[in-house]
C-alpha cells in the first residue's frame, strides 16, 4: 500500500477531478434541475455518479493494471438539459437505464473492438490531441484576467521541468493556490459540507421518452465519449479490451441509474492527466494515479449536495491553467506519434483539426467526427507501411 503514497499519484488523482467536477458539475445540477428534481434528488444525482464513477475507476485500474478513468457524459448532460424539462424524473430514470443497457450490448457484442481496430495508432494520438488541445489554449487566455497567478504558475511548471520534472504540475498548483489566496480570488464563504443520501426513483418506461431521451443519450455517450476514452488508452500504448470496459461502465451506469446516474462512460480528457510521464516514468506504475482519482470520486460523490459549492473555492482560471499544463506533455507526445509517418499526416491533420474545432453535426461532437474523417482520408491517402517495417527492423 506504501507504493501508492506518492505525491505525483495524488496531486494527478486530484486534478483529474478537479477539472472534471469544475467543468460540467454545473452542468449535471442544471440538467438534474431541468427534471424538475428536488434538492435530494438532484444531491442523489451527484452521488450515484460520484460513486459510480469512483468504484469502477478503482476496479478497472486495480484489475487491468493500467490507469483507466470513468466520468459522467457530459455531451449527455448538456442533452439532457434541453430534452428532460416536462417529463416525470420515473420516466428519465426509465431513459436512463435503457442508454446504459444499449452501453452493455454493445460491450457483449463485442463490436466496438471491431471499430477500434480500425483505428491506426497516429489517429488514436491525433485525436487526443485535439480534444486535449483547447486545455492549452484556455490557460494562456485566462492570464487576460490573472495575469499573475497564471505566470506564477507557468514559471512554476517551467522550473519543475528543469529540475524536478516528476513535481512540476503539484509546484505548479500550489503556487498557484497561493497567489489566488494571497490575491483574494480564492472564495471560502457560503460552503456548507454535508453527506448526501441516495434518493431511489422507481423508473417507468415511455416510448416517446426512450426514443427522445434514452437513444440520443446513448448515441453521444457512445460516440463522443466512449470512443474517444478507448482511443486516449490506446494512445497512450495501453491495451486494455475495450468491450469489457464498455460493459462494466454501462453496467454501472445500470446500477446507478434508479439513483440518478444518467451515463458512465470511459473517460477521455481527464484520463490523460493520469497517464503523463510527470506522474510516473514507469508506465506500468501509472495506474495508482486512477486509484487516488477514484477515491476522491468517491468522497465527491458522499458531498454530492455541495460539491459545486465547495469547487467554486477555486478560481476558474486556475482550474483551467493546472488543466492545461498538465496536459502540455501529453499533447506534444501526442502529435509526435500523429505525424511520425509521412503519408498518414494528412488523415492526422485533419482529425486533430476537426477534433479542437469543437463542432457539433447531428447532435454528435468533434471527436466522432474527427476519427470518421480522419479514418476515411487514412483508407484514401494510404499509409506508410513499408517505412514502418524498415523502422522495426532497424
Amino acid at each position: 500500500m506504501l507504493k501508492f503514497i506518492s505525491p505525483t499519484y495524488i496531486s494527478a488523482g486530484f486534478i483529474t477531478v478537479l477539472v472534471g467536477y469544475s467543468s460540467a458539475a454545473a452542468i449535471v445540477f442544471q440538467a438534474a434541475a431541468a427534471s424538475g428534481a428536488s434538492p435530494e434528488q438532484i444531491g442523489s444525482w451527484m452521488w450515484a455518479l460520484g460513486v459510480g464513477m469512483g468504484v469502477s475507476t478503482i476496479a478497472l485500474s486495480l484489475w487491468y493494471r493500467v490507469p483507466i478513468l470513468t466520468a459522467w457524459s457530459t455531451p449527455g448532460a448538456a442533452l439532457l438539459l434541453t430534452s428532460l424539462p416536462g417529463i416525470p424524473m420515473a420516466e428519465a430514470i426509465g431513459a436512463f437505464i435503457f442508454s446504459s443497457s444499449l452501453l452493455v450490448l454493445c460491450g457483449v457484442s463485442g463490436w466496438v473492438e471491431k471499430i477500434m481496430r480500425l483505428v491506426p495508432q497516429s489517429l488514436a494520438a491525433a485525436l487526443l490531441a485535439g480534444i486535449l488541445f483547447q486545455f492549452v489554449l484556455r490557460t494562456f487566455h485566462s492570464m487576460e484576467k490573472e495575469f499573475v497567478m497564471v505566470a506564477s504558475m507557468l514559471v512554476g511548471y517551467l522550473v519543475g521541468k528543469r529540475y524536478f520534472a516528476r513535481y512540476a504540475i503539484v509546484v505548479s498548483f500550489l503556487l498557484g493556490v497561493m497567489v489566488a489566496y494571497v490575491t483574494g480570488s480564492m472564495v471560502w464563504g457560503g460552503v456548507t459540507i454535508g453527506s448526501t443520501i441516495p434518493v431511489l426513483t422507481t423508473p417507468s418506461f415511455s416510448l416517446s421518452t426512450v426514443i427522445g431521451v434514452g437513444f440520443p443519450l446513448f448515441l453521444v455517450t457512445m460516440m463522443s465519449q466512449n470512443l474517444p476514452g478507448l482511443a486516449v488508452l490506446r494512445a497512450h500504448g495501453y491495451t486494455a479490451p475495450a468491450s469489457p470496459l464498455i460493459t462494466w461502465t454501462g453496467l454501472t451506469g445500470l446500477i446507478m441509474a434508479p439513483f440518478g446516474g444518467f451515463a458512465i462512460n470511459i473517460a477521455a480528457i481527464t484520463a490523460a492527466i493520469c497517464m503523463g510521464e510527470e506522474v510516473d516514468r514507469d508506465e506500468t506504475q501509472r495506474f495508482r494515479a486512477a486509484v487516488w482519482a477514484g477515491l476522491f470520486y468517491i468522497v465527491m460523490g458522499t458531498l454530492g449536495a455541495t460539491v459545486v459549492e465547495l469547487f467554486v473555492v477555486f478560481p476558474k482560471e486556475l482550474v483551467m491553467s493546472i488543466a492545461g499544463l498538465a496536459l502540455m506533455a501529453t499533447i506534444g507526445n501526442s502529435m509526435k506519434l500523429a505525424l511520425h509517418y509521412n503519408r498518414e499526416q494528412d488523415a492526422a491533420l485533419l482529425t486533430f483539426a476537426i477534433t479542437a474545432s469543437g463542432m457539433t453535426l447531428f447532435s454528435i461532437g468533434a471527436p466522432f467526427w474527427g476519427l470518421v474523417i480522419g479514418i476515411i482520408a487514412y483508407k484514401f491517402m494510404g499509409s506508410d507501411n513499408g517505412e514502418k517495417e524498415g523502422l522495426h527492423n532497424s
